[in-house]
C-alpha cells in the first residue's frame, strides 16, 4: 500500500471547537474502560480525529501524551477502514494505567464497532 494512505494531514484532525461541539451534540457513542469514542458522520470523503484527554481523568502529563500518540497511530493505521464521519476519543481513568496492548485491543474495537454501525444506520 502507498505511504500516502497513512498519512495523518491536518485536514483528517479536528481542530474548531465548533467541529468538537457538533460531535458532542449528536454522536454515537462505543464505550468500554479505557475509551469513549463519540462519532458523527460527515459530510467529507474521509474520517477525521478530535482528542479530549483531560487532565481531571488523567493526572499526569506524560499519561496524557502516551494515550494521545497511541490514539492517533491507532487512527492513523485504521483510517481507510473508517467511515467518513468525526471521531471524538474521550479516555477514561483505567486507560493511564492500561498497558500499551490493552490500549490497542481496545482501540480496535471501538473503530469496528462504531464502522459496523455506520455502515448500518
Amino acid at each position: 500500500m502507498p505511504p500516502e494512505r497513512y498519512r495523518f494531514p491536518k485536514s483528517h484532525r479536528l481542530l474548531k471547537a465548533a467541529e468538537y461541539e457538533a460531535v458532542f451534540a449528536a454522536a454515537r457513542v462505543s464505550s468500554d474502560r479505557c475509551f469513549t469514542i463519540l462519532m458523527r458522520a460527515n459530510a467529507l470523503d474521509h474520517p477525521r480525529l478530535g482528542l479530549a484527554v483531560s487532565k481531571r481523568k488523567v493526572k499526569k502529563a506524560t499519561a496524557r501524551n502516551r494515550l494521545k500518540r497511541i490514539v492517533r497511530e491507532s487512527f492513523r493505521l485504521n483510517q481507510h477502514h473508517l467511515p467518513a464521519a468525526d471521531f471524538v476519543v474521550l479516555a477514561k481513568p483505567a486507560a493511564a494505567a492500561a498497558e500499551r496492548k490493552e490500549l490497542w485491543e481496545s482501540l480496535a474495537r471501538h473503530w469496528q464497532r462504531l464502522s459496523v454501525e455506520a455502515a448500518v444506520s
